[in-house]
């Protein structure tokens, strides 16, 4: 299995290598370089690439999840304490916190749901960074004054 990975990479490598030498020169104009087979390829390549980078991890993140009902158990946990942020979050943001006369005079149609969602996006991302921090400052300062 190792060793056909490394053959597809090295595969992988030299099409990225003879595309490289290929693609538009810079006097080209942008529209018709990226028109270019060279350039679709190149992207295509990428896609592939990507897709397997994310097939791989998807695989081998859920062969260790199920591997142990701890496991299991613990993401979970995790979901659930994820699912509670975002629900709490709705419950804190309004639709009502921006003008939407004002933003369909600007021709930016939206609604109050919309703009309820966005207030929920931030809301979940503040409360998220505020527990990163606080996981990592809350025992750096409980270990200072245990000394």
């Amino acid at each position: 299995m190792h060793k056909t990975v490394k053959l597809i990479l090295i595969l992988f490598s030299l099409v990225g290598a003879i595309l490289w030498f290929m693609l538009p020169e810079r006097d080209m104009p942008a529209s018709e370089a990226v028109q270019s087979t060279p350039m679709s390829l190149m992207f295509l390549v990428t896609y592939i690439l990507l897709a397997i980078a994310v097939v791989v991890s998807i695989f081998y993140t859920l062969k260790k999840l199920f591997s142990s009902p701890d496991n299991l158990k613990k993401a979970l946990y995790g979901v659930g304490a994820l699912l509670l942020i975002v629900a709490i979050s709705y419950g804190l943001a309004s639709g009502t916190d921006i003008d939407l006369g004002k933003m369909a005079d600007k021709g930016i149609i939206t609604t109050e749901g919309t703009v309820r969602t966005i207030g929920m996006g931030i809301n979940v991302f503040s409360i998220l960074v505020i527990i990163a921090v606080g996981s990592m400052v809350l025992p750096s300062v409980k270990k200072m004054f245990s000394k």
